[in-house]
């Protein structure tokens, strides 16, 4: 699409570059019978060098290391225990978390690996969501929020943003992500991502998403949400389902909030809990 699509972010060398502005630019594109959710532990994957700071090329992903040991698990779920390794990284790479799990929901219908010691908690699902719609929401070992899981959404069309009101943005990172999905006009390819929108301060945002940003660097909301399969809903795996920028007295939480764009790109780059909720979305199975 000619400027109206952000299919991808910019590597970070270049997007160091970009932070030397105080406006924020835009890319140039835009079986058991088991009742209950099973958790079990993983061993699969290397740390993620791609975010950083090496300035890898866009699209490229690489697989985390992990090193499994023993874990009791919660009531209702399963575990085994994997063999161990250890970490393979890159320069300066970002450190992940080294014990690993893959949650699973009652009905099979997704899954996806998160640290061993988050939780994540089936939820009641959204008003209006189709049948056997899931909900999911995980946070941390110290019970802060990290991201939610939602499928089953039913569709909706864009926020209208009007001429004028829309608000620079760039996209620090953005892997592909294989799940399904369907096509239209304003859709891209599904891709993992950390998107920044400028208001009074930077405002910073992770899901997964195949539909399209906003036109020429300019957008009034950034969507973290997947057209799903016709007749299965749309889904979301993030923070939020939308974001924008924000009003001062508005509440920015579960969003990040930067002083600068270089502290965002940081985040992305050096900040283990970024690299630990990357692997954790990009490892989302789910069955059409």
């Amino acid at each position: 699409m000619t400027g109206t699509r952000n299919p991808g972010g910019i590597p970070l060398k270049l997007a160091a570059v970009a932070l030397a502005g105080s406006m924020v630019v835009g890319t140039a594109a835009c079986s058991s019978e088991n009742k209950g959710p099973q958790v079990t532990a993983t061993a699969t994957s290397r740390p993620n060098s791609s975010e950083s700071g090496t300035g890898a090329p866009e699209g490229s992903t690489t697989t985390p290391t992990t090193e499994a040991s023993p874990a009791t698990s919660p009531a209702g779920s399963s575990a085994t225990d994997a063999p161990s390794g250890s970490p393979t990284a890159g320069p300066d790479p970002a450190p992940t978390a080294l014990s690993w799990k893959t949650y699973t929901d009652a009905a099979k219908s997704l899954s996806f690996e998160l640290p061993k010691d988050w939780i994540a908690q089936s939820a009641e699902p959204a008003a209006g969501s189709l049948a056997g719609a899931v909900k999911v929401e995980v946070k941390d070992g110290a019970g802060k929020y990290i991201a939610t899981l939602q499928t089953g959404l039913p569709p909706s069309a864009p926020a209208a943003c009007p001429a004028g009101q829309g608000k620079p943005y760039v996209v620090i990172s953005s892997t592909p992500v294989d799940v399904p999905h369907s096509d239209g006009p304003d859709t891209i390819d599904p891709r993992m991502v950390f998107r920044v929108i400028q208001g009074y301060r930077f405002f910073g945002s992770y899901g997964i998403t195949n539909m399209v940003a906003g036109v020429d660097g300019q957008a009034c909301e950034l969507v973290n949400r997947v057209q799903g399969p016709a007749g299965k809903g749309d889904f979301s795996f993030g923070d939020v389902l939308a974001l924008h920028a924000f009003a001062a007295e508005e509440k920015v939480a579960p969003v990040k909030s930067f002083d600068t764009l270089d502290l965002a790109a940081k985040y992305v780059a050096h900040d283990s809990e970024f690299a630990n909720v990357q692997r954790m979305l990009l490892s989302l199975k789910v069955n059409p």
